[in-house]
């Protein structure tokens, strides 16, 4: 079975979270994406949310996929086609990548002159289709903390998010704000009702200026890597896309006889009647385990009615599974 990325109860913390965000605010909630810029994958932000600029309806109608970072910010344009390595400027693997996952994805339109591949913008990307990021951690139990306040630090002192909110359904003392850089917020988070406390609100940070990364951890001094306004502008930009084209439904779902999926699209069993993380709980070793075709779910339907996500939208190109955009 595939290895999980936190526990069951963290799991189901996250995912009953993610649907409050998504019923309460018109942000849209996506889970576990890379957060670090110098050192890429050495940041996972649990839960990443953006919120809606003046140009969100203009981006939902191009694609309800994750558009390349290096795609939007190539000089390929809506005019005249070029050869589609002139509109780049960084390896050609790279860009060999980014063009072709911009045609499967309906951004770029492709012609051949020649047996050569050229391409055009099929439509204008709105750079103000959002206007902020948020970045959420949860730790539900604050007296197991891990490597939380070096977490939280990273994101303060990089400044990736707009803001930085810590989710929790301890009851939050003075001592644990005194610990918690007091740029970030602090959520009191009840999964089983839904009721969210502001313990604290959160500070805005400053994405358009140099930010910090640690990259090394000795005993007596960090590594750090100066990130730029440029780089973190690209960061932002890909985090915005991979949120918007992943969502936070992104599991495989049980092939138990059990296993079920409640209003919000939660995998349930109904053998021990609660949320599981099918990565860590279901599967053989279970002893509730019964194979079967795993139950349905309308990823899409569900995202679609409780957002201003578009699904398919008419500048999409049409896929018949749309299973890679979970992933």
């Amino acid at each position: 079975m595939p290895a999980p990325v936190s526990s069951p109860s963290e799991f189901a913390f996250e995912l009953a979270l993610c649907a409050h965000v998504e019923q309460t605010t018109d942000w849209l909630p996506a889970r576990q994406l890379g957060a670090s810029v110098a050192s890429p994958g050495s940041r996972i932000i649990d839960v990443c949310a953006v919120v809606p600029g003046p140009g969100f309806d203009e981006r939902a109608c191009i694609t309800d996929s994750a558009i390349p970072a290096t795609a939007i910010e190539s000089d390929v344009g809506a005019g005249s086609a070029v050869f589609w390595r002139d509109g780049f400027d960084c390896h050609p693997g790279r860009a060999r990548r980014a063009t072709d996952r911009a045609v499967e994805v309906g951004f770029f339109e492709s012609e051949r002159r020649r047996s050569r591949e050229y391409v055009r913008r099929a439509a204008r990307y709105p750079d103000d289709w959002f206007s902020s990021l948020v970045g959420i951690e949860n730790k539900p139990d604050l007296g197991s903390p891990g490597d939380l306040l070096r977490q939280l630090r990273l994101d303060v002192s990089l400044a990736v998010f707009d803001e930085v909110i810590l989710t929790t359904e301890s009851y939050v003392t003075g001592a644990h704000l005194n610990r918690i850089p007091e740029e970030v917020g602090v959520w009191r988070f009840d999964p089983d009702t839904g009721d969210r406390e502001v313990v604290r609100e959160p500070r805005p940070l400053s994405p358009h200026s140099t930010g910090v990364e640690p990259i090394e951890y000795h005993s007596l001094h960090t590594d750090v890597a100066l990130v730029s306004p440029a780089e973190k502008r690209t960061a932002r930009l890909r985090l915005a896309e991979r949120a918007y084209g992943k969502g936070w439904r992104a599991y495989d779902l049980p092939a138990c006889a059990h296993a079920r999926v409640d209003a919000d699209g939660r995998p349930v069993c109904a053998h021990f009647d609660r949320v599981v993380d099918p990565g860590s709980e279901c599967g053989a070793d279970c002893s509730a385990f019964e194979a079967a075709d795993p139950p349905e779910l309308d990823r899409e339907g569900l995202r679609e009615s409780r957002t201003d996500w578009v699904a398919d939208p008419a500048g999409a190109v049409r896929r018949q599974s749309g299973l890679d955009r979970y992933f």
